[in-house]
């Protein structure tokens, strides 16, 4: 899998720079202000993300083999709707101009791609690509929304710490995968597949949506700003690389990793 697309880091490969030239941040401890335009994207773009688990988790309740199992599912994906509008409240809050679900719409087709070429064959699998798939999509969520406004971040934040990554779903996965060496050998497997995808799902958005270049330059900014006020005197901060690119993907790669570790199965 090729993560370095040349658009994207020909728009970030030179730190908090742009069209207009280089901006001074000294020391590199002023965090650009993210737009209203640039933030009303983000939500959109979360609220889609619970519109795509909410499909994905009522289509695993209606296939479930048990019964507890079809009930939490259902009350999974009905808190995602509720999520959902809370996001669309706040998105319809900082933009009166448009409707919110006209703003959502249009991601719509974000990841077909990534729905084609990751179709389930068991149920397992489904549970699967809900946890992994939408956990990377919600990882780079949590790092471009640290540019945003702290009340739209708590919301974002929020919203999306209630998602799929619950402990209850854990446990769903876990225990199968336990019990089942082949199952958790085949579902490791498709957990490798599926981050490659859902990684590729993150840069086409990258490429195709400028907002999220700038959002990850400005959050990344912010963060660089955060450690060099928290570095002892006579320390070097701990700054991210000018190679954005390459730290984005590997943020993601040790959230995966992370992920797989609490389910028992190796990334």
């Amino acid at each position: 899998m090729t993560t370095g697309h040349p658009m994207y880091l020909a728009m970030l490969a030179d730190g908090p720079r742009g069209r207009q030239g280089t901006r001074d941040y000294p020391g590199r401890m002023t965090s650009p202000t993210a737009s209203t335009s640039d933030v009303v994207d983000l939500l959109a773009l979360v609220a889609h993300l619970e519109a795509t688990a909410f499909l994905r988790l009522a289509g695993a309740a209606a296939a479930a083999p048990e019964p507890e199992q079809r009930l939490y599912l259902s009350r999974m994906a009905g808190a995602t709707l509720a999520r959902q509008e809370r996001v669309l409240t706040e998105l319809g809050r900082l933009d009166a101009a448009q409707a919110p679900e006209a703003r959502m719409f249009t991601f719509d087709h974000v990841f077909d791609d990534y729905e084609a070429r990751t179709a389930p064959s068991s149920w397992w699998e489904e549970i699967m690509k809900s946890y992994v798939g939408h956990g990377v999509a919600e990882d780079f969520c949590r790092i471009v929304v640290d540019a945003v406004d702290p009340q739209t971040r708590a919301i974002v934040c929020e919203v999306l710490d209630g998602g799929s990554a619950s402990a209850e779903s854990i446990e769903l996965v876990a225990a199968a995968a336990r019990q089942d060496e082949v199952l958790a050998a085949r579902l490791a497997l498709w957990g490798r597949r599926l981050v490659g995808e859902a990684m590729s799902v993150v840069q086409s958005l990258l490429v195709e949506n400028e907002f999220l270049a700038r959002l990850l330059e400005a959050a990344i900014t912010r963060r660089d700003g955060d450690q060099a006020a928290l570095a002892a005197p006579g320390v070097a901060p701990e700054v991210v690389p000018e190679d954005r690119a390459a730290w984005l993907f590997s943020q993601l790669t040790t959230a995966h990793t992370r992920r797989m570790e609490r389910l028992g199965l190796a990334a």
